[in-house]
């Protein structure tokens, strides 16, 4: 077959498969000819909710949230808009603050905030970042629906106006990202996140790709974002090359809703049976800088392989496992993927990160999966429980002859950016 192109870090990675294989991307949407327009307009005709100059007056404090370097956010494109827009409105640059929504992963250096950002956001605004770990930093509003605590960053709770930002795509266990989610876990305590990615939580059958309604784990991060009395929400849509496709800005939950439509409209591909080999990636940089968030594209490859088939996930891990966080930690304690189920069903277990190596574990009991990256070692993927490959090309030809002539093969170029899924008979 032709050479396939798959998102593989920065510069992507070029594979020549054996045999028939077949490709499945999301639906090509193209960029919008003028994004700075586009950014204006929804902030001026915005979704279920007064422009956003008319949300603002002189002298209120303004906080902007935005997604961390783990995201394929263009922060530095879209926060400029929202910066002009409210000094428009008379808003002076001393009382707008950016706030760097890190739910529990680790700060961004100077030289990542900038990259994310730009020079002149980083120059001329107070830049801080959330620390879902710092008591003094977090506010208790009282608990969910389902008795689970909500502690918010004190510094989104005590702002006259919220802003949130962020990118809608489909979510392996929150259905969508963007809209609340970019409150929790994204600005909250580690205990709210916990509760929220516990083990029951991401076991629910309707905690998956494309799922909002009825999913315990969205419905809970509505409850606490609606907590938090956002103000404006400004999300946007992107294509494979970071084109912005959409923007959706106006009331939380409408515009939510109305982005996560257009992705759905966009992303989600029916296939008529599984696969027995899936390769598939992490929609490259930023997306898959370490193994922790490759898991998302796994998850999106185990939807449509077959029981005791195999995923090959290629996903660069500049920056490894990652080594902050418990993740490593689980995976080596349970020893194995029924281990570290075994593991997180102890009475009273919770622990950081629980929730990415629970999917893990199901990924694994449902599939093998093998790891091809240029920022891991053998070890490290084994570590990881994993199966190390050196050469996709070849480790297909070698499930292929095992399975035998008839073995299925496809592609997902794009990872979690396009959501397969076995259409109903």
């Amino acid at each position: 077959m032709a050479p396939v192109h798959l998102a593989y870090g920065r510069h992507g990675l070029t594979i020549d498969l054996p045999g028939h294989a077949d490709v499945l991307m999301a639906r090509s949407t193209p960029g919008l000819p003028d994004e700075r327009a586009a950014l204006q307009n929804a902030l001026r005709n915005p979704i279920e909710s007064p422009p956003l100059a008319h949300l603002v007056k002189p002298g209120d404090s303004v906080v902007i949230c935005h997604s961390d370097i783990t995201r394929a956010t263009p922060n530095d494109r879209i926060l400029p808009v929202i910066l002009a827009e409210l000094e428009a409105a008379g808003v002076d640059r001393q009382d707008i603050t950016l706030l760097n929504a890190l739910g529990t992963h680790r700060p961004q250096t100077e030289a990542e905030l900038r990259a994310m950002l730009g020079d002149l956001v980083v120059d001329n605004y107070r830049c801080l970042q959330h620390n879902a770990f710092d008591d003094a930093g977090l506010v208790p509003l009282g608990e969910t629906s389902l008795g689970h605590p909500v502690r918010l960053s004190r510094l989104l709770v005590d702002a006259d106006v919220k802003i949130l930002t962020g990118f809608i795509e489909p979510h392996f266990f929150a259905g969508f990202s963007g809209g609340p989610k970019g409150v929790l876990p994204a600005l909250a305590g580690q205990e709210s996140v916990l509760t929220n990615h516990g083990r029951e939580m991401i076991a629910h059958p309707n905690a998956t790709w494309g799922v909002c309604e009825g999913n315990p784990i969205w419905e809970e991060m509505r409850e606490a974002a609606l907590m938090a009395l956002p103000t404006f929400l400004l999300n946007v849509t992107l294509n494979a090359d970071r084109q912005i496709t959409g923007v959706f800005a106006g009331e939380m939950l409408a515009a939510h809703r109305r982005g996560r439509d257009f992705v759905r409209e966009h992303a989600m591909v029916p296939v008529e049976e599984p696969y027995d080999i899936v390769v598939t990636t992490n929609s490259g940089y930023p997306l898959d800088q370490n193994l922790y968030q490759c898991v998302k594209g796994m998850s999106a490859a185990q939807r449509i392989v077959r029981q005791g088939g195999a995923i090959i996930m290629a996903g660069a891990c500049e920056d490894g496992l990652p080594d902050h966080g418990r993740y490593a930690e689980l995976l080596a304690q349970g020893g194995s993927p029924q281990g570290v189920l075994d593991l997180l069903a102890q009475p009273g277990f919770s622990a950081q990160d629980q929730w990415q190596v629970q999917i893990q574990a199901q990924i694994q009991l449902h599939a093998d999966v093998y790891v091809y990256s240029d920022g891991l070692t053998d070890a490290q993927i084994e570590r990881a429980l994993f199966k190390p490959c050196q050469d996709i090309r070849a480790t297909v030809a070698t499930l292929a002859e095992t399975y035998g002539p008839s073995a299925r093969v496809c592609v997902l170029p794009e990872g979690p950016q396009t959501i397969a899924y076995i259409s109903p008979v």
